[in-house]
């Protein structure tokens, strides 16, 4: 039996449906959604909507905590206060939007959720906001998942979709033994672990504009990566149409983050 995972719908209505019909095609049942059902895009009440009608399996991203708890929440980093100014603006618009009946069900959603031996977070099992790059240290990614108690994690948040095999580890130590100068050695071998990153539906950054997504075979353990197409005119449009930040049409229409060189390029948002 197959499901679907998705993850960062970031409030594009268009890119939601596309990838639903895509699902509901291959007569997929089961779905997944690991957060992010807000931020950025123009239609926040609309997406979450529309997970609530699906009754979709759904812990909460980085995004719906910072709607629920406000901005004091983020732990995230910006490349500049440029773009930090811009995710103020996206925060007060989409908080000042939510419908109260939508709020409440962001709060209520989990920091993850289980399925046998998988395991659905946003980020990672530490924070919503911590990202799992596909080239995180083999060791620390490892860590992340044995110590959560999954042989699979699914993730998102980085917007960018990928499949890891962490396999081949082992920690060696050497004990002294009853004050001797000889030491023990001994070596314990790493279990077999993966990450699974959906990537993004509705904000796209791994170089196209398609939305992204990932089917599970529940038996086989076979992971494939889909992508999408929609109407990102469309959805630019309505970012432009309702005030958002220009540049986040742009983006969206590259399928790529935009950071700009400016004078504080190393800045770190501190909240």
């Amino acid at each position: 039996m197959a499901h679907a995972v998705i993850s960062c719908l970031h409030a594009n209505l268009a890119a939601v449906e596309a990838v639903l019909d895509d699902i509901d095609r291959q007569g997929i049942d089961t779905i997944s959604c690991l957060g992010d059902l807000v931020g950025y895009g123009p239609q926040p009440n609309e997406v979450v909507d529309l997970i609530r009608h699906r009754q979709i399996a759904t812990c909460q991203g980085c995004w719906d905590e910072d709607i629920i708890d406000g901005l004091n929440a983020c732990e995230c980093s910006y490349p500049s206060q440029l773009a930090e100014r811009r995710g103020h603006l996206a925060h007060h618009w989409t908080a000042d939007r939510i419908t109260e009946e939508n709020r409440s069900f962001l709060a209520s959603l989990p920091m993850s959720f289980r399925k046998d031996q998988l395991l659905f977070v946003h980020g990672s099992p530490n924070s919503q906001h911590e990202y799992l790059l596909p080239d995180m240290n083999a060791f620390a990614a490892l860590e992340r998942v044995d110590t959560a108690g999954a042989e699979t994690l699914f993730c998102g948040h980085t917007h960018q979709p990928y499949v890891r095999e962490l396999t081949g580890g082992s920690i060696q130590v050497k004990v002294q033994r009853n004050n001797k100068e000889e030491f023990e050695e001994q070596e314990q071998r790493l279990p077999v672990r993966r990450i699974v990153n959906a990537g993004s539906v509705g904000e796209p950054r791994h170089g196209n504009t398609k939305a992204t997504y990932v089917i599970h075979d529940d038996q086989s353990g076979v992971v494939t990566i889909r992508e999408v197409e929609y109407d990102v005119a469309k959805t630019c449009q309505a970012i432009l149409d309702v005030g958002l930040p220009e540049v986040f049409a742009w983006r969206l229409s590259h399928g790529f983050e935009y950071a700009e060189r400016a004078e504080d390029a190393s800045h770190v948002c501190e909240r």
